[in-house]
């Protein structure tokens, strides 16, 4: 099975992504977390995104397709996978068709009012060193200020600023549509009301998970999903 994540900043994608690999037992395949390793571990791939990056521009989208198809071509992705991050245009989504064709997929989009969005976003801070994400309004440090897995010091991302959280949501409007369309044209699509708590929305994700496994024949214990 391929899940896809599908969804403005600070709708909750990393978070039910990672609900949804522990419940199902499907890597969440993050693009920002493949580059970035890439980019760390000097690979080809990862020097040319890295070079791009330098000049400010965005990495090449035959560079991210290729960091994918490695990745789920990785023995733990035979069953399932989940993508975050990817695809983010129609071209990217075809070319994933082309790629791993023949599996059985949900392109799930979770969608929130942009007022809740932005406040989100606004109480949002990251660690610098293993990227693990805190929310002061519902999901804080243990240590306020301090990262709970490596005990570095927090900090709030730059595009996290109100004008830039409002520029992102613009930006993903105008991208969105056009996949969304493609997914729903192949009846593989499913709307997602993120406004609620994490254990409200995931029960809608891990039924609409369920419908789909279930309506294909497949189990979560065994088989090509």
């Amino acid at each position: 099975m391929r899940i896809i994540l599908l969804g403005p900043p600070g709708s909750g994608k990393g978070t039910q992504g990672d609900l949804v690999s522990r419940a199902f037992g499907f890597p969440r395949v993050s693009t920002g977390d493949i580059l970035r390793q890439a980019v760390r571990d000097r690979t080809p791939l990862g020097l040319q995104a890295e070079a791009m990056m330098n000049q400010g521009a965005l990495v090449s989208d035959d560079i991210v397709l290729e960091l994918v198809r490695q990745r789920i071509a990785q023995p733990d992705c035979r069953r399932g996978y989940i993508l975050d991050g990817f695809p983010r245009t129609v071209r990217q989504a075809e070319a994933l068709e082309k790629t791993d064709s023949g599996r059985v997929e949900l392109a799930l989009e979770f969608q929130v009012d942009a007022e809740v969005l932005i406040q989100r976003l606004g109480a949002r801070q990251v660690c610098p060193k293993c990227h693990a994400v805190y929310n002061l309004d519902i999901q804080p440090p243990r240590k306020p200020g301090s990262c709970d897995v490596c005990g570095v010091t927090l900090v709030r991302r730059k595009d996290d600023r109100p004008e830039v959280i409002a520029e992102r949501l613009a930006v993903y409007g105008r991208e969105a549509e056009p996949l969304r369309a493609f997914y729903v044209a192949r009846e593989s699509y499913a709307a997602i009301d993120a406004s609620g708590s994490m254990a409200e929305v995931f029960d809608l994700v891990k039924a609409g998970v369920e419908s789909v496994l279930s309506a294909a024949g497949s189990r979560p214990d065994g088989g090509r999903g």
